[in-house]
């Protein structure tokens, strides 16, 4: 959720001087009238409201805040989250081997890991931070392991594990001006998610379309579209990243 900020402008004779809005990031919010005159005796507070109070303004703040529910290390979200990234080692190893089906199958098993952390996070309320950051993360090194994995083993071009990785290093370019805005990372965005959610699906369907796998021609197609759609939704995600951490930069510079 977004912080509100309210901002109470007065206009007109005898009502002293403005009242301004708190600072954000991006500075003070400035009202369009022109400031009261201070030479004018200010009346009462009750009837000065009602007297110069000519318009309410709601201004929507653009940087996000967001009550976490605990700080602990070990909660069962974060320990699914845990497990989750223990077994990437083990993900890479099963498809470099050759156990294509076993691959899949834990591939599968993170991801109804990964909805399941978010769930009883909500219900047993232990949101946190550290959690927020373990997912994408964890999702992050799935796709970067498949990719590599799929590469060494020649199902999956070289080019395609390039364009993927560069997004990722522009984004990691973008970490020392985030921090002098005082930010870790910026939020995930639904084109960023939708992007994740394509190429983590498409790399099975690749895997198992492969003549040295299971040779299965129609997932070797579906899988391709996917992955062409998540590469494109990963792209645009990446880009807006680096336009929010400009914005930051930008406002940190003039306020």
């Amino acid at each position: 959720m977004s912080r509100v900020v309210i901002s109470l402008v007065f206009a007109g004779p005898g009502c002293g001087a403005s009242l301004r809005s708190p600072r954000s990031q991006y500075g003070p919010y400035r009202s369009a009238q022109p400031p009261c005159d201070a030479s004018v005796p200010a009346p009462p507070p009750a009837e000065g409201l009602l007297a110069c109070a000519t318009r309410l303004v709601a201004v929507k703040s653009v940087e996000p805040t967001r009550q976490w529910d605990t700080d602990r290390l070990f909660t069962v979200p974060n320990i699914l989250s845990f497990a989750r990234l223990l077994a990437v080692p083990v993900f890479g190893w099963l498809i470099v081997a050759g156990h294509d089906m076993a691959a899949v199958l834990l591939l599968a098993a993170s991801g109804a890991t990964d909805w399941l952390d978010g769930f009883l996070a909500r219900a047993l309320r232990q949101t946190s931070e550290l959690g927020a950051r373990l997912d994408p993360i964890a999702d992050r090194l799935y796709i970067l392991t498949a990719l590599m994995t799929l590469t060494i083993r020649g199902i999956v071009p070289w080019w395609f594990l390039v364009i993927l990785v560069a997004r990722d290093a522009m984004l990691v370019g973008l970490l020392p001006s985030l921090r002098r805005s005082g930010r870790l990372a910026l939020s995930v965005n639904i084109v960023g998610k939708a992007g994740t959610m394509l190429l983590l699906v498409s790399f099975p369907l690749i895997l198992v379309g492969s003549s040295s796998s299971l040779g299965v021609d129609w997932a070797t197609l579906i899988g391709w579209l996917l992955a062409a759609g998540g590469a494109v939704a990963y792209w645009v995600a990446g880009i807006d990243y680096v336009v929010r951490t400009v914005r930051l930069a930008r406002a940190r510079e003039t306020g």
